[in-house]
């Protein structure tokens, strides 16, 4: 069966997260992704391994569905090199610093003279204007300008990071979207165009419905810990055997759910309660509502507790460490969670694709190894006969 993305060919110079996440998600789609490597790889294959001779599993992790090749851009041959790689490719995805693409001698106006249907996609920190176009930034600069960090944590504590990568996966997968965009505009145009996306941006994107408090008030948003503003219960609770990560989120939105839940609990006079037959009015009796809630749930597992309270209709789910998530049958079974065999790492289990097209199913297949397709790329894609490759990888170009 064929790919959505069958024949569009992406030049991936990213690096880390950020861009790596959009191209991974280009390949899984189906598009020809060449990850172009300097000699020693990217930053992110190896100073970020516990062994340095050893891919990372950072790299691993966002590099599945790719070919890579090496090449020496700051060399003339290699820019040269690059040069017939844009005049064949579609995409170009790029994350260096602000103006490092420029200085390589790869800026817009070059690539679209290169090749006109080009179409060149820049991740950045805080994007090309404003005052803050020249600074860097990591995951957490971003979530912490994109107002994410702001609303994270206890009440009483100060702002606090999330794991999960709103500024470098957030923006890259927002990269993608631009990029799907402009290849279906490209149809009707024939013309590339440039992309750019800011990890603020994407962070403010990704938070964009808690911004309604501050309407409402005028004042900024606090931070609630897991409590709900406007809902209730709706918390985070301790479940036996009251490990590190025995807790079950359990969110009530609907008063149908909070009179199941009443029951449950064995309390069904507190259903017909007109104190808390407001969603706002429970959020607001936390204090009373909470421990009413965990007396029940610690009493059991999460899992118990998860598969009781589903079971009825109620919003809930049971808190995964890394091992559970990566072992979970039903997101085996989605594949989700897929086990792959790497020659340096072995056998391990990875998360796949979440995003599941009936007619473009996703095969999942290991991050490339350092050039392991320079004779393919070059040769077979880009025609370079033997002798070419042999001395371009004599000189160090590749």
């Amino acid at each position: 069966m064929g790919k959505a993305l069958d024949g569009i060919v992406v030049l991936d110079l990213t690096q880390y997260e950020a861009g790596p996440s959009c191209t991974e998600m280009l390949a899984w789609l189906g598009a020809d992704v060449i990850k172009i490597e300097p000699r020693g790889g990217e930053p992110g294959r190896r100073a970020l391994s516990e062994r340095p001779d050893t891919d990372a599993w950072f790299f691993l992790l966002l590099n599945a569905n790719k070919r890579s090749v090496t090449l020496d851009l700051k060399a003339a041959r290699g820019r040269a090199l690059f040069e017939r790689m844009v005049g064949r490719a579609d995409v170009v995805v790029e994350n260096f610093g602000p103006g490092a693409i420029e200085r390589l001698g790869f800026g817009w106006e070059t690539l679209r003279r290169l090749n006109p249907r080009i179409i060149f996609a820049s991740v950045k920190g805080f994007g090309s204007t404003g005052p803050t176009a020249e600074y860097k930034s990591f995951e957490w600069i971003a979530q912490a300008m994109g107002g994410a960090m702001s609303l994270t944590g206890m009440p009483d504590g100060p702002p606090l990071r999330a794991e999960a990568g709103l500024g470098d996966t957030g923006a890259g997968l927002h990269s993608a979207i631009g990029i799907l965009a402009a290849l279906v505009q490209r149809q009707k145009t024939g013309e590339g165009q440039r992309i750019e996306v800011a990890q603020q941006d994407a962070v403010l994107n990704l938070l964009r419905i808690h911004l309604r408090e501050h309407y409402t008030t005028g004042k900024p948003v606090p931070r609630r810990g897991n409590r709900s503003p406007a809902a209730g219960p709706s918390n985070l609770y301790r479940c036996r055997p009251f490990g590190p990560n025995d807790y079950v989120f359990i969110h009530v939105g609907t008063l149908e759910m909070w009179r199941t839940l009443t029951r449950i609990l064995g309390r069904p006079e507190l259903g017909d309660d007109p104190r808390f037959a407001d969603r706002q009015a429970r959020a607001d009796s936390a204090e009373e509502l909470d421990p009413l809630v965990e007396a029940w749930t610690e009493k059991r597992t999460k899992q118990e507790a998860m598969e009781i309270l589903a079971g009825a209709g109620i919003p809930c789910g049971a808190v995964l460490d890394s091992g559970e998530v990566l072992g979970d049958p039903s997101l085996r079974a989605s594949g989700m969670v897929v086990e792959l065999e790497h020659p340096m790492r072995g056998r391990f289990a990875m998360p796949g694709n979440p995003v599941h097209l009936s007619a473009s199913p996703t095969t999942v297949t290991r991050a490339p190894l350092l050039g392991e397709h320079n004779a393919e790329v070059y040769g077979a894609w880009l025609g370079c006969d033997a002798e070419e490759l042999r001395r371009l990888e004599k000189d160090g170009v590749i």
